[in-house]
């Protein structure tokens, strides 16, 4: 299938089919954003962020949310 043809697909369903898409899509990726950033993680890729994140903590340069 391609994505024209999902395209023409989803303008044919109902409200109701469409808001269940819309939720599925939504989870479906969060969950490969979540994966991305495990991936990431693991590959040490953020340890540039967690380690400035760290020095601003140490040096006080953070507030309370």
């Amino acid at each position: 299938m391609t994505v024209v043809e999902i395209k023409q697909a989803i303008q044919h369903l109902s409200s109701e089919d469409f808001g269940s898409l819309m939720l599925w899509i939504a989870e479906y990726n969060n969950n490969k954003w979540d994966k991305q950033i495990e991936q990431d993680y693991n590959a040490g890729k953020l340890n540039h962020l967690i380690n400035a994140a760290l020095a601003d903590i140490a040096n006080g340069d953070v507030k309370e949310l």
